[in-house]
């Protein structure tokens, strides 16, 4: 029998996002990236670099994204 890989495989449209210390479940993946996107060029300091971490995450379509160094 074939696998199917990951990345075929359809995705779910939730995402949720761990942010200065904030958890948020987010129902649409695109509305996540654009918050995220204009929080990044919004802001400044680490509230910018929080932002642009789990913007890079979300360009790479994780399922859970954070800011959190683990």
């Amino acid at each position: 029998m074939l696998k199917t890989p990951n990345l075929a495989m359809p995705r779910s449209r939730e995402v949720t996002t761990v942010c200065n210390g904030r958890r948020e479940v987010w129902t649409d993946y695109e509305e996540a990236k654009a918050y995220f996107l204009e929080m990044m060029m919004s802001a400044d300091g680490e509230e910018r670099a929080g932002a642009e971490c789990i913007y890079i995450q979300l360009l790479h379509v994780l399922d859970e994204c954070s800011d959190e160094d683990e």
